[in-house]
């Protein structure tokens, strides 16, 4: 029983293939930091790291599902899961395997996410539901992207008028880029709620 338990609590090893089962997951944030388990039980969430730290289902007060790509990978998205004391964890549907290597985790992290509204509702919880980035932030993000289209339609049509046609190409495959790249992220982080039963599916893989 006593080798049982020290076990269950050693630090979790990337090495080992990450379950999908919904019960667990298991994800590497940072290729510093070590890796970090969730287990989903009736007693709640538990949080293996450096230690281990079990959070009650009805103490959960907000998680916020978001679209968050990275340099090294641009399918990739986060939970942020905030308790009611004020502690919090980011999960994200990535793992960092080396330092040129950041996997996908697509369906164990859509499974775990999944499983954990199915569990939060199942008890009733008054979570609060959010998809997107901060609304401050989001709306600034409007405001630069309106600023920068501005200023590409305006050397647009001055290459066009000084007949730089060469340039006008270019700009305009820039600005297809700009939209396709940005708009995107604009498009699925749009603030807004959502209910336990119609999760969003932009900000999942």
């Amino acid at each position: 029983m006593l080798s049982g338990l020290l076990t269950s609590l050693r630090p979790p090893s990337t090495k080992g293939p990450v379950t999908g089962d919904g019960t667990h997951y298991l994800f590497k944030s940072s290729l510093a930091g070590g890796a970090k388990q969730l287990t989903l039980s009736d007693a709640g969430l538990t949080v293996q790291a450096t230690k281990v730290a079990l959070w009650p289902l009805e103490s959960i007060a907000a998680i916020r599902l978001s679209y968050r790509p990275a340099s090294m990978q641009a399918w990739r998205f986060r939970a942020d899961i905030a308790m009611q004391n004020g502690q919090s964890i980011a999960v994200y549907s990535t793992t960092w395997h080396s330092i040129s290597q950041m996997a996908r985790q697509d369906n164990e992290y859509r499974a775990f996410i999944t499983e954990l509204h199915r569990r939060l509702a199942q008890i009733g919880s008054r979570a609060r539901l959010i998809a997107g980035i901060n609304p401050v932030l989001y709306v600034a993000g409007l405001a630069v992207m309106a600023l920068i289209g501005i200023s590409l339609l305006g050397l647009f049509v001055r290459a066009l008028i000084m007949a730089e046609f060469a340039g006008a190409l270019f700009l305009a495959g820039f600005g297809g880029w700009f939209v396709w790249q940005i708009g995107g992220f604009m498009r699925r982080n749009r603030p807004r709620g959502y209910t336990f039963d119609a999760l969003p599916g932009d900000v999942l893989p």
